[in-house]
């Protein structure tokens, strides 16, 4: 197994929970959905299954879950166990952010998504009706444990979402992930997003941003379609906009934004725009993200690397947007 910081990747990391849960926890909440593989907790537990999808990554499901803490008796001392895929370690690390002011989490990812980005760095959070992700905590989990025992199963679709957050640290290092055993690749995904959240762990110098590469389309495109696009597919597209939208901008030139269609391609992944797409509520979307500065506000590349740009032209955004293809 090979060990980064608090995340510890391989195969069957999960048998290593007793190892990594506070000494002090007398009680642990598991939070996890149906059809989860389940986990051996060394410590007396309750499970709690939360709803499969977006829909329920809200306000609403963090209020339940924290009620159930509650009722089971779970203090400042104990701890949750998060198992699941990025949703789960989202809700439940919020959660835990907010219960009695923030109790120790431990992520156990399910998902190949999970173990390369959303149980990773301590960002947590849920979903508004007007944006993804509007409303959360920075909190860091104790430990991380990415069981690749468990991606055996994983359906095809989701090999794809944890593709389009791998295709990203491409970009952000210049390494060709693609050459790395699967194992060796996972780790080497968190260990640039570890060395990005030690360098801006509470998002004050932009650098943390970098991490959102390609995420301003993506998440725009997920609200926009009903989560119909799953996260990862949304990323693949919001790359290759990104790309497109730095060399309208002048600062990459072709080849480059040839080399980011390439990665997303040699990940079996689509750079096309659904169909029926509104130009004006994309742009009011991305409006909204959680990056924004003053005006529309994206992660490019450009000379000096993956970096936040505000105040970007709508009428640049609106031509990247037409260089996507389209069905």
């Amino acid at each position: 197994m090979i060990t980064v910081d608090d995340v510890t990747v391989g195969a069957g990391a999960r048998a290593c929970l007793a190892s990594v849960l506070p000494a002090g926890a007398r009680r642990v909440a598991v939070v996890t959905q149906d059809g989860v593989p389940a986990v051996d907790v060394p410590r007396p537990h309750e499970v709690v299954r939360i709803g499969d999808g977006e829909a329920h990554k809200t306000l609403a499901t963090v209020e339940e879950l924290c009620r159930r803490f509650s009722r089971f008796g779970l203090t400042r001392a104990d701890a949750v166990v998060a198992v699941g895929g990025g949703m789960v370690t989202d809700v439940a690390g919020f959660a835990a952010a907010t219960y009695h002011r923030g109790i120790a989490v431990v992520h156990v990812p399910t998902t190949l998504l999970g173990m390369v980005d959303a149980a990773i760095g301590g960002k947590t959070g849920v979903n508004l009706p007007e944006g993804k992700n509007l409303v959360g905590a920075l909190w860091p989990p104790s430990a991380v444990l990415c069981d690749t025992d468990l991606l055996a199963t994983l359906p095809e679709r989701e090999w794809r979402c944890g593709h389009g957050e791998m295709a990203k640290y491409h970009f952000l290092t210049g390494d060709d992930l693609l050459t790395l055993p699967l194992d060796d690749r996972i780790a080497r995904c968190v260990a640039i997003k570890v060395a990005v959240v030690a360098a801006d762990p509470f998002e004050r110098t932009g650098q943390r941003a970098t991490l959102n590469y390609g995420h301003t389309l993506a998440h725009a495109l997920e609200i926009a379609v009903d989560f119909d696009l799953r996260h990862g597919e949304a990323v693949a597209i919001g790359l290759v906009f990104a790309a497109e939208l730095a060399a309208e901008l002048g600062r990459i030139d072709a080849a480059r934004v040839e080399e980011h269609r390439h990665v997303v391609k040699s990940y079996g992944l689509d750079a096309t725009l659904p169909a029926g797409l509104d130009t004006d509520e994309l742009l009011t979307l991305m409006a909204r993200d959680k990056k924004v500065v003053h005006g529309l506000t994206f992660v490019l590349d450009g000379p000096a690397g993956v970096e936040l740009v505000a105040g970007v032209d709508p009428a640049s955004v609106r031509a990247a947007l037409a260089r996507i293809d389209r069905p």
